[in-house]
């Protein structure tokens, strides 16, 4: 695979790519308390020794690994981890309230088809090895919709590099968002690219393709977005 010719973007997050990046000290409580959690949970570096050996390490099987990122309050979570319990599913959130109310409910669940890392999707590439991941779930991310804040959205060159390392061969990728501009702005990161084929895309999901897998379901912010009359945009991707 050559090297995308594609001028990179310069990014405010870059240095989250890198592999001499640490998380700095965390005060917060809730950092703290999710300690109590730590039979599924896993925090900032500790995720990343197990880079290549999540099968094998982690859940001792041999079964799908499929990765969220941006889990959020858990909905997508905790109903796919509950109607699929053949699938080893890892959820990644650097929030850390949320992160801790995420795992309260993820305690009560009886199968523990999964993990929950507070980490950051920069990492992606430091905490998974190469085509270990079937799919991937990247649903109403942060646009940084103000133009000078652009440069700190995930969905850029290094990390579509990363996200091609690790994905298996024909692994998925589904994308959800509400926002106009950062659904325009990966389609065009996405333009000419040689690591993933789109292979749907829509700006009107629900209108649209109501049939579609990325319909079937309703996360907390996206209940909130159609309330307001905003469209569902959606892409998925399989890598070439």
């Amino acid at each position: 695979m050559k090297e995308d010719s594609k001028p990179k973007k310069t990014n405010a997050s870059d240095h989250c790519f890198r592999e001499d990046f640490k998380y700095p000290t965390q005060r917060n409580p809730y950092h703290q308390k999710l300690d109590v959690f730590n039979e599924f949970v896993l925090k900032d570096e500790e995720a990343e020794v197990h880079r290549g050996k999540w099968s094998e390490d982690v859940f001792k099987n041999q079964a799908p690994i499929e990765v969220e990122i941006g889990s959020g309050y858990g909905h997508f979570m905790l109903d796919y981890t509950e109607k699929n319990p053949g699938i080893n599913f890892i959820g990644l959130d650097h929030r850390f309230k949320r992160s801790f109310h995420l795992a309260e409910k993820l305690a009560k669940r009886e199968h523990k088809n999964f993990r929950y890392l507070r980490a950051r999707g920069e990492r992606l590439g430091f905490i998974f090895g190469e085509e270990e991941v079937s799919k991937l779930y990247y649903f109403f991310p942060d646009p940084w919709p103000k133009k000078r804040h652009h440069k700190k959205r995930l969905f850029q060159q290094t990390f579509i590099k990363e996200l091609y390392k690790v994905m298996k061969k024909d692994g998925e990728v589904l994308i959800k968002t509400d926002h106009d501009g950062y659904y325009e702005w990966m389609l065009e990161e996405l333009k000419d690219n040689q690591y993933f084929e789109i292979t749907f895309n829509s700006q009107n999901l629900r209108e649209e393709h109501p049939e579609h897998f990325l319909a079937s379901f309703i996360t907390k912010f996206e209940k909130i977005f159609l309330n307001k009359g905003i469209k569902i945009k959606a892409i998925t991707l399989k890598k070439k």
